[in-house]
C-alpha cells in the first residue's frame, strides 16, 4: 500500500518470569546479540489517492520542493544548505534505532520523510496512528520497502526530491530468507528509489560483526555494502557513510530482572570470551545524524562504540551485582553445549529443510557468545578495544540503573524464538 501523511535484535525466548534455570542458560546468548534497528515489510494492496491529505500539504510546505524533473544523482551541493532545506529519507524508521534517528534528525531541523508500514512493529502490532505518534515532526510515507515499484510510486506521489537516504533497516529474525530480503534487497531498494529522486548521499546502519562474516545476515549486509561503495566509485557526485556499531544496550539487559530476583548471571565459558563497547540508542542516533553533513565521514566505513572501556560479560555482571548490592553469583556454561546443539540442528536440516532458520539461530547465538564486538585487527587476528572508536556519554552502568528502576519497557528484544 502506498499512502503518505505527516506527523508533528536480539532474540527473546520466553518471558523471564516463566523461564526456569535449565532454560535460562540457552537464552542468554540471545540477550548478548547486538540488535540493529528493525523494520520488516509486507506487501499489501495498492491504494491510490486522488487528493493529498490536507495536513500533509500543510506540513510539506516546509520541505524543499522542486518543479523540475528528478534525475539520477549528480554532484551534490546539499552540504552547503541549511538543515531546513535538506530532505532526508529514512527507511527502517519505526525500528529500535530508526525511531531515535528520526527524532534526532528532526531535532536538528532537517526535513525528514520517514518510510513506515501501515502496521509496524513486531508482528505488525502497531497501527498507523502509533507510527504517527512515534515519528512526530517527520513527514510519514506509508509504503513497502521490500517492493521497489511500490516504494518508487510512493515517493513519486510524495512529489519532493531527496537529498540524503538514511537506512536503519535490519532483519528482525536473522533467518536466511529474511536476511536477504531485508539486509540486502530492501536496503538496495531504498538506494535505487532514493537516487532516482536525486539522493546524493547514503548513510547505512550496518554492524561491526560483518568483519568476520560467518552468518547469513552478515553476508547479506556485506553484499549491499560492496554495491554501495561501487555506486560511489562509478558516480563521483554520490557518497556514502557506513556505520558499524558495537552492541546496543538493550541486547545486554536481558538478565537484569533475573539477577534482581536473585537468579545467577549466566555466561559462557569464563565470561571473557566476548567483549564490547556498548552504545546507547540516543548516542548512536546522534552519530548517524552527524554522518549527514560531516565531510570527514564521507565514503568511510565507521565502526563505533560507546564511551569507556570494553566490557566482557563477566564485567557486565559485576556491574549489575554492584548496583544491586549483592555478592556476585555467576552460572558458567561450557560453550561446547552450544556446539553440540548446532551439530544436532545441522543434522536435522538434512532431513527437514524447513529447520534451516532454527540452525541459523543457533549459529547466531554461538557467534555472539564467542566473538567480541570490537575492531578486528587484520594483522594480529585479534579484537582490539584500543582501536575501537568511542562516542557519546551514556554508559552501560547508567542503563542498568535505569532498568533496575523502570524495567525493560520499550526495550523489546524482537521476535520470540524458542531455542
Amino acid at each position: 500500500m502506498s499512502l503518505c501523511s505527516s506527523a508533528g535484535g536480539a532474540f527473546n525466548l520466553l518471558s523471564p518470569a516463566n523461564r526456569s534455570n535449565s532454560t535460562r542458560f540457552s537464552s542468554h546468548f540471545f540477550y548478548q546479540i547486538p540488535v540493529s534497528s528493525f523494520s520488516f515489510s509486507f506487501r499489501s494492496s495498492s491504494l491510490h489517492l486522488s487528493e493529498t491529505p490536507k495536513f500533509d500539504r500543510e506540513r510539506r510546505s516546509g520541505i524543499a520542493a522542486s518543479s523540475t524533473p528528478v534525475v539520477e544523482s549528480t554532484q551534490s551541493r546539499f552540504r552547503t544548505k541549511t538543515p531546513k532545506d535538506i530532505n532526508i529519507l529514512v527507511v527502517g524508521s519505526t525500528g529500535y534505532i530508526g525511531k531515535f534517528v528520526v527524532k534526532e534528525l528532526v531535532s536538528r531541523g532537517f526535513n525528514v520523510i520517514a518510510i513506515a508500514r501501515e502496521k509496524s512493529g513486531i508482528r505488525g502490532r502497531n497501527s498507523k496512528e502509533h507510527a504517527s505518534n512515534q515519528l512526530k515532526g517527520a513527514n510519514i510515507c506509508f509504503s513497502d520497502v521490500t517492493h521497489l515499484d511500490v516504494l518508487e510510486k510512493s515517493l513519486e506521489d510524495f512529489g519532493v526530491p531527496i537529498d540524503v537516504v538514511v537506512s536503519c533497516l535490519a532483519s528482525r529474525t536473522g533467518g536466511i530468507k529474511d536476511s536477504w530480503k531485508i539486509d540486502y534487497e530492501a536496503t538496495k531498494n531504498s538506494l535505487v528509489a532514493g537516487r532516482k529522486r536525486g539522493a546524493s548521499h547514503f548513510v547505512l546502519l550496518s554492524a561491526i560483526c560483518v568483519q568476520k562474516p560467518l552468518l547469513e545476515f552478515q553476508r547479506a549486509k556485506l553484499k549491499f555494502e560492496a554495491e554501495l561503495m561501487e555506486a560511489a566509485m562509478e558516480d563521483g557526485g554520490f557518497t556514502y557513510s557506513i556505520v558499524r556499531p558495537t552492541a546496543f544496550f538493550k541486547s545486554l539487559g536481558g538478565q537484569v530482572e533475573l539477577v534482581k530476583d536473585g537468579k545467577p548471571y549466566v555466561m559462557f565459558g569464563d565470561g571473557k570470551l566476548c567483549a564490547c563497547k556498548p552504545i546507547s540508542e540516543q548516542d548512536l542516533a546522534s552519530f548517524i545524524a552527524d554522518c549527514v553533513l560531516s565531510e570527514d565521514k564521507i565514503n568511510q566505513v565507521l565502526p563505533i562504540g560507546g564511551p569507556g572501556k570494553a566490557l566482557t560479560p563477566l564485567e557486565q555482571g559485576e556491574i549489575l551485582f554492584r548496583l544491586l548490592g549483592k555478592e556476585p553469583n555467576f552460572l558458567k556454561v561450557p560453550i561446547g553445549i552450544m556446539d553440540f546443539a548446532i551439530g544436532v540442528l545441522d543434522f536435522l536440516v538434512k532431513f527437514f529443510p524447513a529447520m534451516e532458520d532454527a540452525a541459523e539461530y543457533g549459529k547466531i547465538g554461538r557467534y555472539y557468545a564467542a566473538e567480541s564486538m570490537l575492531i578486528l585487527d587484520t594483522e594480529t587476528g585479534e579484537y582490539s578495544a584500543e582501536k575501537t572508536p568511542s562516542y557519546g556519554k551514556d554508559t552501560l552502568e547508567d542503563f542498568f540503573e535505569r532498568v533496575l528502576r523502570e524495567g525493560m519497557a520499550g526495550q523489546e528484544l524482537g521476535e520470540q524464538t524458542i531455542f
